[in-house]
């Protein structure tokens, strides 16, 4: 309003604009960009037209009748979606700084390692110099302004031990989108190799010398060193045996997995809300955060798989049960893969 009346439209006028407009656009907040013309004729000034627009093109256009009031026309928005392909190499700090360097937007780091989460050990199973590769999907207005955040499409990460390519793809009737090879296999497994958000290892699998009790124990489990509050997620879809204070373990929660397998989760800072026997998590599920309760010389979360009852070493066990896509989904997941694919060819290399 005070950018038509400082103008020259008159106060009612304006109010009047000012309502046909928010009548269509709505109250959500944003720029809008007006475009109006004025007519300045028998000692008045009268609005002819006015466009008013969103940063994704939609909007209104109102034109002035001879009795002065308006006709308002909704405009639509007019997006198109860019496709983008960044590629580094890690840097040997951390991936982070790796895929900042290299042009990666802070919102798709997070995105990128979790595609990984069921393949690589983001701590042990990458080193400097190995590659690297994200594509994004971009909104764009016609004027070729970014509208929203990019979603990521594709990652892929080679090491000296092995390399994944990974799509992006949602699957009809699926609430989420999953991430699948070239074949169509998903990369999602029965449990995830790390739960918790950003974490290092600080120390494996088996005998070591207890940094508390000071003699030499059996480790039965893998300690992700993090700081107090990270997120702890369930490993798999599970349900929950055991969620609360026990002694040297402090705040702990047990899993039991479908394939009769368990996952431990000691020395949490907070359980979170809700959890308590019997009931069902998802993977990915958060469950708690890092802490250092219970016999603990540092915040971290300590990670046991028990196996008929049995510890085993998270870290080297086979966490299977990928599935295939098939039959129409199949079909509809290839041409996504080609059009990646044939995007990832176009791009400046």
């Amino acid at each position: 309003m005070p950018t038509l009346t400082a103008s020259g439209l008159p106060p009612s006028d304006a109010k009047a604009v000012v309502r046909a407009v928010g009548g269509i656009l709505g109250p959500a907040a944003g720029d809008i960009r007006l475009a109006f013309a004025l007519d300045h004729g028998r000692g008045t000034v009268r609005l002819v037209d006015l466009i008013a627009t969103r940063i994704d093109g939609s909007g209104v256009k109102l034109s002035a009748n001879a009795d002065g009031s308006f006709v308002a026309t909704r405009i639509t928005a007019n997006l198109r979606r860019q496709t983008h392909f960044v590629r580094g190499e890690l840097d040997g700090q951390s991936f982070y700084s790796s895929a900042v360097a290299a042009g990666v937007s802070d919102v798709l780091i997070g995105p990128f390692v979790n595609a990984f989460r069921y393949d690589f050990d983001m701590q042990r199973e990458v080193a400097q110099g190995d590659v690297f590769e994200a594509g994004f999907e971009q909104r764009v207005s016609a004027d070729g302004d970014p509208v929203g955040a990019p979603v990521l499409v594709y990652a892929s990460l080679a090491t000296a031990g092995k390399s994944r390519a990974l799509y992006r793809y949602r699957a009809s009737g699926s609430a989420d989108a999953e991430w699948f090879d070239s074949s169509g296999r998903s990369s999602r497994k029965s449990l995830m190799r790390t739960p918790v958000e950003a974490a290092r290892i600080s120390s494996g699998f088996g005998m070591r010398g207890h940094p508390i009790l000071g003699f030499v124990k059996m480790h039965k489990g893998t300690d992700f060193a993090a700081p107090t509050g990270t997120p702890i997620y369930a490993a798999g879809d599970a349900v929950v045996t055991f969620a609360g204070p026990k002694g040297p373990n402090g705040n702990f929660v047990r899993l039991h997995h479908a394939n009769g397998w368990d996952t431990l989760y000691l020395h949490m800072n907070r359980i979170a809300a809700g959890l308590m026997p019997g009931v069902r998590v998802a993977q990915g599920q958060q469950i708690g955060e890092v802490g250092t309760t219970g016999r603990s010389t540092g915040p971290h979360l300590h990670y046991e798989v028990h196996v008929d009852g049995q510890p085993v070493d998270p870290m080297s066990i086979e966490v299977g049960g990928s599935r295939t896509l098939s039959g129409v989904a199949l079909k509809q997941f290839r041409s996504l893969r080609d059009h990646v694919d044939a995007a990832r060819v176009a791009s400046p290399r």
